[in-house]
């Protein structure tokens, strides 16, 4: 998703969008001094936080997709890293303390300028409760996963290959490419649960 300017943030002239010399795309460039913005894909970072064989989930009390389930995962801030984002997340919606593992997923967006990254990770202690974004916060076993109530794409395809890897005794780095319409394939009933 490209966002549209019409003025420049830095000095208020008007911006156009056309390839600058060099350039293969269309960018937006100042029309007072042709300074160039970028506009690049936006970073979201989670951990798969599992103690005991089961898994820390949220169920989200914010948009977009308030009452649906994930792990723990958001926006990468600038000056951490990925694996600093998938802790702090962690610990900002489910108030749990994780030992970060390797990377898991990594999943391009591209029709909405995203990358989702989710890490394996180990709760330090079965300790954790709902952070001001979650609504409810547990640790569930595959069978209680609610497939049908998972927030994202994204989740579906992670849980669905941590789920196989942890089977097969062997997890491995899953990269894909979303497409458009993911939910149709995956021929799930997005429909929020009521929260009880």
């Amino acid at each position: 998703m490209i966002e549209s300017w019409k003025y420049c943030p830095t000095c208020g002239a008007a911006v156009e969008r056309k390839i600058p010399p060099g350039d293969d795309r269309v960018r937006h460039i100042c029309t007072r001094d042709g300074e160039v913005f970028y506009f690049n894909p936006r970073v979201v970072v989670g951990c798969i936080a599992e103690h005991a064989g089961k898994i820390l989930m949220c169920r989200r009390a914010i948009e977009p997709r308030s009452g649906f389930w994930t792990p723990p995962a958001g926006f990468l801030e600038l000056g951490e890293s990925a694996a600093q984002a998938g802790v702090r997340e962690t610990r900002e919606e489910a108030m749990a303390e994780v030992e970060i593992g390797e990377l898991f997923t990594f999943v391009n967006v591209s029709h909405i300028g995203q990358i989702h990254m989710f890490y394996r990770a180990t709760l330090k202690t079965p300790v954790f409760d709902a952070g001001p974004e979650s609504a409810e916060v547990m640790l569930m076993d595959e069978a209680d996963i609610p497939w049908q109530q998972l927030a994202f794409p994204t989740i579906y395809l992670t849980l669905q290959h941590y789920f196989a890897d942890r089977k097969a005794g062997h997890f491995s780095l899953h990269d894909e490419d979303l497409q458009k319409d993911s939910w149709k394939h995956m021929k799930l009933d997005i429909k929020p649960e009521q929260p009880t």
